[in-house]
Parts: structure tokens; sequence; C-alpha cells
């Protein structure tokens, strides 16, 4: 039997089947993540028992149970703000005792880059509502990527990670249920070892870091310019996906539906065409108006809260399309 510990250091190529939060912990190894902090919950307590297969002497990042995930949230964002990548995760309820810090993030040139891996939980299996926190991201200005699998979540971790340092923000890995605990054949790249860098590299002049009076204005601007910037990514980016069949129906998704809009393609005759976007905020704006400028039809598919489908449909309004845009307020 394979000891998960010596998996995940594993310094070569190799490919395992594995849950989507042990995927996770592969791609902090590689990223060099040196800062991970967490408050325990489902659907994400799986990244912790995978962390703890590594012995701590072996493992090449600090890690933590904080007391609560405000807490959690404000050592990774120390540790980022230092210089250092880091990552904090929790389940989606967890969001609302971190919100108070996390709101901030992205007022804050983040030296390092930090991810926050939050735990969605359609259904509420093990929570107690359904909440969707791609509206925290709406409010706080912090992109979202939306993984399906586990392969795509070691992927989509790995590209947030290089999108948080390039930009010196937080940008959020957003996994549901069955994502986190789902289990498939993962190709991982091959990881060295590197010595561990404390050096404190936190300078005032990259501030202002306490939002209060005059200093909030020229900190939201830096916010949304950054926001665009993300943007121009999340419109070609390499990770988005779509399907070009020539249908003048189109489907657009992202995360976990896409799989199962796939599989019930599959057994069409003449399936729609397909457009799944690796992030599901900010809009890839471009990549979405093209989209609808060549179908006649396009059903807006998205787990929870329509949060895609309004950003659509005002986008279509706003570039005068025709195009009848179907989702949840829909009949």
């Amino acid at each position: 039997m394979k000891q998960m510990g010596n998996m995940l250091l594993t310094r070569q190529p190799f490919a395992e089947i594995v849950m989507g939060n042990t995927a996770l912990v592969r791609a902090m190894i590689e990223t060099g993540t040196q800062v991970v902090t967490s408050y325990p919950g489902s659907p994400t307590p799986e990244i912790a028992t995978a962390i703890a297969a590594i012995p701590i002497a072996e493992r090449p990042f600090y890690f933590e149970f904080s007391t609560n995930e405000k807490v959690a949230t404000e050592v990774a964002y120390g540790a980022a703000v230092n210089g250092h990548l880091s990552t904090v995760f929790f389940k989606s309820v967890g969001l609302n005792v971190a919100a108070d810090t996390f709101v901030q993030l992205s007022l804050m040139n983040i030296l390092g880059g930090m991810v926050v891996i939050l735990g969605d939980d359609p259904g509420a299996n093990s929570s107690q509502n359904e909440q969707d926190n791609r509206h925290y991201a709406q409010l706080s200005y912090t992109a979202v990527f939306e993984p399906a699998d586990p392969g795509e979540a070691y992927l989509y971790y790995k590209a947030a990670a290089k999108l948080a340092r390039e930009h010196q923000t937080a940008v959020i890995v957003r996994l549901t249920t069955h994502v986190c605990h789902a289990k498939s054949k993962v190709r991982f790249d091959a990881w060295q070892p590197q010595p561990q860098d404390n050096t404190p590299r936190f300078d005032s002049a990259n501030g202002p870091y306490i939002p209060i009076a005059a200093d909030v204005f020229p900190m939201k601007r830096n916010a949304l310019v950054r926001l665009e910037e993300i943007r121009q990514y999340a419109a070609t980016s390499p990770l988005n996906r779509r399907s070009a069949r020539g249908n003048p129906r189109g489907i657009l998704t992202t995360g976990l539906t896409a799989l199962s809009t796939e599989a019930v393609l599959e057994t069409l005759e003449q399936p729609p065409d397909l457009l799944k976007l690796a992030l599901s905020y900010p809009l890839a704006r471009p990549t979405v108006v093209d989209f609808l400028r060549t179908h006649e039809e396009v059903f807006v598919l998205e787990e929870l809260d329509n949060l895609m489908e309004l950003e659509v449909k005002a986008l279509a309004y706003d570039t005068d399309l025709k195009t009848r845009i179907i989702g949840k307020l829909d009949d």
C-alpha cells in the first residue's frame, strides 16, 4: 500500500488516483507554497489529512490549524504580505467567520500572493445552508477559479498561485463537495525541494496597509485595476474549454456542472456547443461575447445562485446582442 506522504513528496513526474483535496496538497508543494493555515470543516478536512501524512521534518511548508477561520486568514495574509506564497482553506460558511479580514484582501498589495481554498456545499451535505461564496468574491473584487475534478483542482491551484504572485493579490479556488471528494487519476509534474526561505520582505512602502479614511479610495482603485487585469487573463486562459460543433445553440458553464453537462451531451446526436470557463469571476467578457455572437440561443448553467446568468444577460444587453439567453429565471 502506498504511503500518502511519500507519494506527495515524489520528485519525478507521476500519475496517481487521488481525491481533489489530496491533489491540492501536491499543487501546494510544486508551487512552493510556504505557509498553509485552516480551520477544519467538511468538505475540506482531507486537505489537512494529506498534509498530516507528510512528516513535519520533511514538510516543505508550515501548516497550522488556527483558532478560527479569521485567525487562519490573518496568519496566511501575514505570511503573504511578507513575501511568502500562502494558502488558507476552510468550508463554505467558514468564510462568514473570516469575512471581516477577507473582504479587505484585494485592497492590499500582497507581495507573496495568497490562495483561498473554499469548499462550498451545494445540497448542504455537511453544512447549515447552501451558501454560494461567489457573492463574497464579487463583494471583495476577488478572482475565482472553479475546477471540475481532481485534475483541474491541481492545475487550477497552480494557475491561481501564479496569478496571485504576479498580481500580488488573493485568488480563490472554489471547490464544491463532489470536487473535494471525487477521485480520479491525476498526472503530476516533477518537484525539487528548495531551502525554506524565511527572509522577511514586508515593506510599508508597498502600502498603505490600513484601509481607513482617505487611503480607502486609491486602494479600491488599485483593486479594480487589478481585477480588470485578471479579467484579461480570464479571457485568454488556456484552461478555458470550448467545443465548436456548429450548433446554433450553446451552453455556458463552469466547474462541476460542466462534467454533468458533458455526460448528457454525449447521448445526443446533435449536441449544442459548450463553453466551459476556468474562472467564474471576473467574467471573461470578450470570450463570452464571442460565444454569444455565434449562437442564437445560449443556456447559462451554474450551481446554486444565478450570478453568471445575470452578468451574461447584462453583457448581452450592453453589447446589443440578440442571442436568447436561458437561465434559472426562465421557464
